[in-house]
């Protein structure tokens, strides 16, 4: 299957189309996917548009190793974790597809990547191997013109005096970083920045107290003395990001699409405007599988954009879980 395709969507019915037809190779390739299928009774003769596919959990990168073929992977990405905790494993066999999948969807959202200085506040992701979160952001760093461009782990000083500096010469700058240390930094320092866009990645993971993201945008624009947080909505489990330019609303790339599940019913899918679980389509998720259940609340709020409200405590999972117990 040629993947350039789907980059090249344009249309919901093209979406749907290569859609149906990545199902049928996962399906056929994918022996994790097609155990849980067949486990469900999925009728695969009849799945003929998207609200019939399964959606896998995604506590199944936890158990299982989810590919779609036979590979030796060119890098696995793992998700973070506690001490003892069991890891995510994305197993990624052609890295081309990723990187084709954040640096298009950036430039669609944002421009062309070469223009901004990137700034990457990102310390506990640092401190592991693995992330995929830092492979696409020293990607940015790489692609940047700008030699200001870098990571930062906890020079809050230094940091804040580059980016008042870098910010008064009228460059654009992107400044991502996960939320307990855009807050350090905002606590210790004040900024009016003109020409930054500050972009959270959420994770506060034990570091600090959870607060629900309004609060946090709230603090944050405060501190950084910018109108909107943009966000980034991605996960080690797939290839493809969101992105919110404020007020918590997310949007997809033309190859990536949410569907919100019923919480009580998970083959049933609920209208705009009401609270459930949030399944991903990621069709950059070929070579692993590109229908995932994820943990996360959600709502659509139209056609284009939707909202994360938190996540499902262990206890609230219900349906779909019969292979990871």
């Amino acid at each position: 299957m040629d993947f350039n395709q789907i980059f090249k969507i344009n249309s919901d019915e093209k979406f749907e189309a290569l859609a149906l037809e990545v199902f049928k190779f996962q399906y056929a390739e994918n022996k994790v996917y097609q155990e849980f299928c067949d486990l469900i009774q999925t009728d695969v003769e009849n799945v003929k548009t998207l609200q019939d596919i399964p959606f896998l959990p995604v506590e199944f990168f936890k158990s299982h190793n989810v590919v779609s073929g036979e590979f030796n992977p060119e890098i696995t990405f793992l998700s973070s974790g506690t001490t003892g905790q069991q890891q995510s494993k994305h197993h990624v066999k052609n890295l081309e597809i990723y990187k084709k999948s954040f640096q298009t969807t950036f430039e669609d959202f944002y421009g062309d990547i070469q223009d901004y200085i990137i700034i990457g506040l990102l310390p506990s992701y640092l401190e592991r191997k693995g992330s995929s979160l830092i492979y696409m952001v020293d990607d940015f760093i790489k692609t940047s013109l700008f030699s200001e461009s870098g990571f930062y782990l906890d020079e809050l000083d230094s940091l804040s005096e580059k980016l008042i500096e870098i910010d008064q010469r009228n460059k654009k700058i992107l400044l991502i970083g996960v939320s307990f240390a855009l807050l350090d930094l905002v606590e210790t320092h004040q900024f009016q920045l003109k020409n930054t866009i500050v972009m959270e990645t959420g994770g506060m993971k034990g570091r600090r107290k959870e607060m629900i993201r309004k609060e946090l945008h709230e603090h944050l624009s405060k501190g950084f003395g910018v109108e909107n947080i943009h966000s980034e909505y991605g996960m080690t489990e797939l290839l493809s990001q969101a992105y919110s330019k404020g007020k918590s609303l997310f949007s997809c790339p033309n190859h990536m699409k949410i569907m919100i599940r019923d919480p009580e019913d998970p083959f049933h899918y609920l209208d705009k405007h009401k609270t459930g679980g949030i399944n991903v389509i990621d069709l950059a998720n070929i070579h692993s599988c590109s229908f995932i259940a994820t943990q996360d609340l959600g709502k659509k709020v139209n056609t284009q954009e939707f909202e994360i409200l938190g996540r499902f405590d262990h206890s609230d999972i219900r349906g779909c879980n019969l292979m990871v117990l």
